[in-house]
């Protein structure tokens, strides 16, 4: 496996300097560059076109919504993960629209950083315990009900899989099913609600409700 590339902006130096701590000595990981704000992020992460870019939400002169949206225009092979304070839904929802493949609080355990790295450098989608918590089952989105209502049972199964951030082949243990068979469902289900990406899909089940219930 090549080694991933880590790039952190935080404008506090302690966060910085624990998030290196956890990840530094991790095998086959390098941090390539740390920012101190949101416009020495973008500088460095076109510098760098690290793996994995590492953004606190609440930067300064920049915040971390902006910048990750803009990296996923100029940079789409980059991979964000927002860092945050706040659980809320909104928060979440925010980070997802702009285009986050992770999304993970301060209250997550440095395993769970290391973890959320390497499942967005595989091209998966990784949203912290703490976050998925906060999602209220009492939300509703009409326009993600009106499309939910045309995918099958099964296709909704392998949508919330994929959405919580598991492999095909993880999918295909927990269902029972060849990893063939998920993948047809993942074709036919990203056909009919025509998205084809996978922090698209994890977006559209968090409007749906089908994610951040269950932890």
């Amino acid at each position: 496996m090549n080694e991933i590339r880590v790039l952190v902006a935080d404008d506090r130096a302690l966060i910085r300097s624990g998030i290196r701590a956890h990840l530094e000595d991790l095998p086959g990981l390098q941090i390539v560059a740390e920012a101190r704000d949101g416009p020495e992020a973008l500088r460095l992460i076109r510098q760098h076109q690290p793996d994995v870019a590492l953004i606190e939400s609440a930067m300064c002169k920049l915040n971390g919504f902006e910048v990750t949206a803009r990296v996923k225009k100029e940079c789409p092979m980059v991979q964000v993960i927002v860092l945050s304070t706040h659980a809320e839904e909104e928060c979440l929802m925010q980070a997802m629209s702009c285009g986050a493949a992770g999304y993970l609080t301060m209250a997550a355990s440095g395993a769970e950083l290391r973890l959320a790295v390497k499942t967005v450098a595989n091209g998966m989608t990784h949203v912290c315990s703490s976050a998925r918590r906060q999602t209220p089952d009492s939300v509703q989105f009409r326009t993600a009900d009106e499309t939910l209502a045309r995918l099958t049972p099964r296709q909704r199964e392998v949508l919330k899989l994929i959405a919580e951030g598991n492999s095909t082949k993880q999918i295909a243990l927990r269902l029972n099913i060849s990893a063939k068979t998920v993948e047809t469902h993942r074709m036919l289900l990203t056909d009919r609600l025509d998205i084809h990406d996978t922090a698209g899909l994890v977006r559209y089940a968090l409007k749906a409700g089908l994610i951040g219930l269950d932890d």
